[in-house]
């Protein structure tokens, strides 16, 4: 990709100094994919500037720029979720321990770089062995040239859940996986392509771990559904949580008497009479009953700061011994 820039005259004569030449260029109408430098091959894109002299040989100087092809994670396609699931039976011929059942969701399929991918997944393990499940994000490389091809994988990311023993299940409720800084999905070159695929496995001792990949897709334009509704989810936490800037009195008030607050009048008026006693010989003519006398509590004491029984404290005389 070549662009070419002159000073526009032909005759320009430069005495001896510093000059400077300032000038632009409009990029290409067509989508141009994103720089990128891989383990087998590069996209570079630079900017040369070039001195001709008559006399001297040509002086020249280079400069890489970054090119983004940008890519909007809220088109419809990535917003769909992602859901697949997969069982594997440990243990081969007639010594099988039992199976291992793994189902996994994701809520989209596109991203952008430092956004948590929330992972829900269902594991049941139902073998005799103690397994582990985890999640990663693959970067695949694929070079075509020739009528050859070439691909490179690595992991830029992992999380890994708790142990599950023989007959136990367990199940992630978005547990989250953080996306690194790293370069977005190309997809429509013709010579190098880069996918990026999240795996949810579970590591078996002493077998083939059991494996769910998951297509994804990372992008420049994050959605702005779910920001908007993050935001929106924040803001109304942040008020509900606005009570907390109330603050105690700095004096707490003395409680009330209970005088006070139930008068004599009333209270005889809800409190009976104390029973007459019985005559002891009624009392052996009858059955035998227990008879229960209502108590009538008093009031507690007024409210006072000043302790009403004071602690004596003896005051302690040094004492001196002599040797």
């Amino acid at each position: 990709l070549l662009f070419f820039f002159s000073s526009g005259e032909e005759n320009l004569i430069l005495l001896a100094g510093r000059h400077e030449f300032p000038f632009s260029f409009q990029l290409p109408q067509e989508p141009l994919v994103t720089s990128f430098t891989g383990k087998y091959g590069s996209i570079q894109y630079c900017v040369k500037a070039v001195l001709e002299r008559p006399v001297a040989p040509d002086q020249s100087v280079e400069r890489e720029l970054q090119v983004i092809s940008h890519i909007d994670v809220s088109s419809p396609a990535l917003l769909m979720p992602v859901l697949r699931s997969r069982e594997k039976m440990v243990g081969c011929w007639l010594f099988t321990s039992g199976p291992v059942s793994l189902s996994a969701k994701i809520e989209r399929k596109g991203y952008c770089n430092g956004e948590a991918i929330p992972i829900y997944a269902e594991i049941e393990n139902c073998s005799s062995r103690l397994v582990v499940p985890k999640a990663a994000i693959f970067q695949t490389q694929t070079y075509l040239a020739s009528g050859k091809t070439k691909t490179f994988r690595q992991m830029v990311a992992n999380v890994r859940g708790n142990h599950i023993a023989s007959g136990s299940t367990d199940t992630w409720n978005g547990k989250t996986l953080k996306i690194p800084p790293v370069t977005p999905s190309i997809l429509d070159c013709c010579i190098i392509r880069v996918e990026y695929t999240l795996a949810v496995y579970i590591h078996i001792p002493g077998a083939k771990k059991l494996m769910i990949e998951m297509p994804l897709v990372i992008g420049t334009i994050p959605c702005t559904g779910f920001s908007s509704r993050n935001s929106s989810v924040t803001s109304q936490f942040s008020m509900d949580m606005s009570w907390l800037a109330l603050t105690m009195p700095e004096r707490p008030e003395a409680p009330p008497n209970y005088a006070d607050v139930v008068s004599e009048e009333e209270c005889s008026r809800h409190v009976p009479a104390y029973p007459q006693p019985i005559d002891c010989e009624e009392q052996l003519s009858c059955p035998m009953f227990a008879y229960i006398q209502e108590f009538r509590f008093q009031p507690p004491p007024l409210y006072s700061e000043i302790d009403p029984h004071p602690t004596d404290v003896e005051e302690i005389q040094p004492v001196s011994f002599t040797l």
